[in-house]
């Protein structure tokens, strides 16, 4: 999606929305992370890493696009893209991520984390 597209969906519908939206969620994208259905990819974004019914993909799919338009909205503040903040955010979250959660590395390798 490209950055002047999704600057202005957020301004409309506020990024505290989105945010909140995303707090919704935190219970359930933890679930599917320690059941090991999902990880943290390198880009910032969940990604499936077993099969999930159609409520998981929405959970998954749901999130996604919400981080997406915060980093959107992040890289127009700071002058940068929205990949970028991504990444930034990836090695955030692999750090954060629990012992045995799924993370990628830089370098597109998948591990559980130690």
């Amino acid at each position: 999606m490209a950055l002047g597209l999704v600057a202005p969906v957020v301004r409309a519908e506020s990024l505290a929305a989105v945010r909140a939206r995303i707090e919704q969620r935190v219970e359930g994208v933890v679930r599917l992370k320690a059941r090991l259905l999902v990880g943290e990819n390198n880009a910032g974004y969940l990604e499936a890493r077993g099969a999930l019914a159609a409520a998981e993909q929405r959970v998954v799919t749901d999130e996604n696009t919400d981080r997406g338009l915060v980093y959107a909205a992040i890289a127009a503040q700071n002058k940068s893209a929205p990949e970028e903040v991504g990444r930034a955010r990836a090695s955030k979250l692999a750090a954060e991520a629990r012992g045995g959660e799924w993370v990628q590395d830089r370098n597109g390798q998948w591990r559980k984390k130690n």
